[in-house]
């Protein structure tokens, strides 16, 4: 399942939203994630799928990595939803001895689901179209103005981007660590909940190892290159905003706009 995770992979296209400014995507990201926490009724919930479903065609990406990348939802909402069923009061639907199901547990708990869905989908298409280069440039242009504050712009970029390319990796070594552990008799999927806590801890250790030595291994590799940060650094791609990209940030703007008003209406 750790495998499955999509969010700070990038994969190369030359789709209408792989040539996006990464300003742009960004920003748009944003703005997604905003609306979709602010969706409650089914005119929110058709627009951002119809956003979503656009969105796909236009990126060229292949749908089976998408939905690969959903798999790891499953656990949080195997725990999540049965809370938001059981405790959520309204008008009873069924019931499961002492356990009352309500027609408004089962709104939320669909409505839970969905905004988790959109959230996973919408900051892939972001990694999975906006190389490390461009993400880290794009962040750094939108955080310039705080420099003027002594906000360490390009620094905070730097780790940010960092920090999202290392999740898939991370979540591959791990995968391989419990295989290897599994090999040697390791056992996770059955016993008690704290007998399997405590088995994580033969995957926690080796791969807060791998993380440390990679870590030090980057930091050789930006020393050997001469990095400096951000001081007197010159880029090999100028990004310029053009038509596509305002169109883009008008249709955030308006979803946005279209999502508080459905939330007030409603």
């Amino acid at each position: 399942m750790l495998k499955d995770i999509t969010v700070g992979q990038y994969l190369p296209g030359d789709s209408i939203i792989h040539h996006l400014d990464p300003r742009t995507k960004l920003m748009v990201t944003t703005l997604f994630i905003l609306a979709i926490f602010l969706i409650v009724d089914w005119p929110g919930l058709l627009g951002l799928g119809l956003l979503l479903g656009i969105i796909y065609i236009l990126s060229g990406l292949p749908g089976i990595m998408l939905l690969k990348g959903l798999k790891p939802l499953l656990f949080l909402l195997i725990i999540a939803l049965p809370l938001q069923i059981m405790f959520t009061p309204g008008e009873v639907v069924a019931t499961l001895g002492p356990v009352l199901i309500t027609r408004e547990g089962l709104y939320q708990a669909l409505l839970l689901s969905y905004r988790l869905a959109a959230l996973i989908l919408t900051t892939s298409f972001l990694t999975l179209t906006t190389s490390p280069v461009a993400l880290t440039d794009g962040l750094e242009r939108m955080l310039k103005p705080l420099e003027r504050i002594k906000v360490p712009a390009h620094e905070l970029a730097m780790m940010t981007t960092i920090a999202l390319r290392f999740i898939p990796i991370f979540a591959e070594e791990a995968e391989k660590i419990r295989k290897a552990q599994q090999a040697r008799g390791a056992d996770f999927d059955s016993g008690r909940l704290i007998q399997r806590l405590r088995n994580l801890i033969s995957i926690l250790v080796p791969l807060l190892l791998s993380a440390f030595r990679r870590a030090d291994d980057l930091a050789l590799a930006m020393e050997a290159r001469c990095y400096r940060g951000g001081e007197n650094r010159t880029r090999l791609i100028q990004w310029r905003m053009g038509v596509p990209d305002y169109l883009t940030l008008l249709i955030g703007l308006g979803f946005l706009t279209f999502s508080l008003m459905e939330r007030i209406w409603f």
